[in-house]
């Protein structure tokens, strides 16, 4: 039995787009709503950038974000269980 994806329009930096997959309308709003603050952010600090080199910097950022999380998430389950990181 498969369920149908979800699509929800959403705006990220005056652009319109539908998003389509498997998680739930909200929860997919919310994603675009990330990169949306996050291009945000960005492009006050650097006006002169185009579209592209925002979208790539923003991906940078939002990269740099998850890495640096996935890192302390490590860091907090070796020190539960230090033997299980080995």
């Amino acid at each position: 039995m498969s369920t149908e994806p979800s699509r929800v329009e959403v705006e990220i930096y005056g652009e319109y787009y539908t998003l389509k997959g498997q998680e739930a309308p909200e929860y997919m709003m919310l994603v675009a709503q990330q990169v949306n603050k996050k291009m945000t952010e960005i492009g006050q600090r650097n006006s002169r950038l185009s579209l592209n080199k925002l979208a790539v910097l923003t991906a940078i950022n939002l990269a740099d974000e998850l890495l640096k999380l996935q890192e302390q998430y490590n860091n907090l389950l070796q020190m539960m269980d230090p033997e299980k990181m080995d």
